[in-house]
């Protein structure tokens, strides 16, 4: 072989191995690139996630209404087809409740939010209300939850702290915190399912707050809000409730809230298990039910 055709080879090589090594480099590249851009891309979805119940919302609609309206606010506790309490709504009836606001255009409101609207008179759509449950059993979390979830709506579930984890019929921590992340508020029932009428202050003071703190370790959030047990309460409770950074509290006295009523003497609207479709509607639709 001739030199310069020796000289014309070494340079093709030097060439196409200069070519094959920039390739690899640029793939290698638009790989990390892409990783990076997937990495962001899903952390953007997990973000949406989180706020599409977390973020607060403003109200836009036509037709609102100002705190000098009332709310019904649902008062629940099982949601399960055993019959041996009226405690107790089927699975079947509370779906078919729900189903009914959904199709009539009701907005779930959070706690957060109907406080703004009693403090700050922020409106809220005419058809509002909330939904909650007493207790923390179980059945929230297997037949009411999917439900809930189905419709995209917010619920607050007060929990009796120290069953969690610790009784069969009961929530459990990894159940709260995965409803947490998708519209269901946790809130305090206080330690023991406590007659707060019953205690001395400092013992009220002890269940209040040992339920919030240990709430709030838990979902790393503030909990302020409380449902009593029995509807029990007294004037030590409403100062107890103050010293513990509680906002606001929910007897089971029958109507709808009202700021009227005081915000630690809030009215619920309980549906129970002997209530058909037609009583359901009668009692959030009228305010003098």
């Amino acid at each position: 072989m001739s030199l310069t055709k020796k000289i014309i080879l070494i340079f093709l090589l030097i060439f196409i191995s200069s070519t094959l090594a920039f390739m690899l480099i640029n793939n290698k590249k638009s790989e990390k690139y892409n990783k990076n851009i997937n990495v962001v891309n899903n952390k953007s979805k997990v973000k949406e996630h989180k706020n599409k119940y977390l973020e607060k919302r403003n109200f836009s609609c036509s037709e609102v209404i100002y705190n000098d309206k009332s709310i019904p606010v649902i008062m629940y506790h099982s949601i399960d087809n055993k019959e041996d309490s009226e405690l107790r709504v089927s699975t079947n009836k509370f779906l078919e409740q729900m189903t009914y606001l959904k199709e009539n255009n009701y907005t779930t409101l959070t706690l957060d939010e109907l406080y703004e609207f009693f403090i700050n008179n922020k409106p809220v759509p005419k058809k509002s209300l909330v939904i909650t449950f007493d207790d923390g059993y179980r059945d929230n979390y297997e037949n009411a939850y999917p439900i809930l979830k189905k419709f995209d709506f917010h619920a607050i579930i007060f929990v009796v702290t120290s069953t969690i984890d610790n009784d069969v019929n009961c929530l459990t921590s990894n159940q709260i915190k995965e409803m947490k992340f998708n519209g269901i508020d946790i809130q305090s029932h206080t330690l023991k399912h406590d007659n707060l009428y019953e205690l001395t202050y400092n013992e009220q003071l002890e269940t209040l707050k040992k339920s919030k703190n240990d709430l709030e370790k838990m979902l790393n959030n503030k909990v302020k809000y409380l449902a009593y047990p029995y509807g029990m309460w007294n004037d030590n409770t409403i100062k107890a409730l103050k010293e513990c950074d509680y906002i606001m509290a929910f007897t089971t006295n029958s109507g709808w809230a009202n700021k009227d009523n005081g915000l630690y003497k809030l009215n619920r609207v309980y549906i129970n298990g002997n209530a058909d479709l037609n009583e359901f509607k009668r009692r959030i639709n009228n305010a003098n039910y």
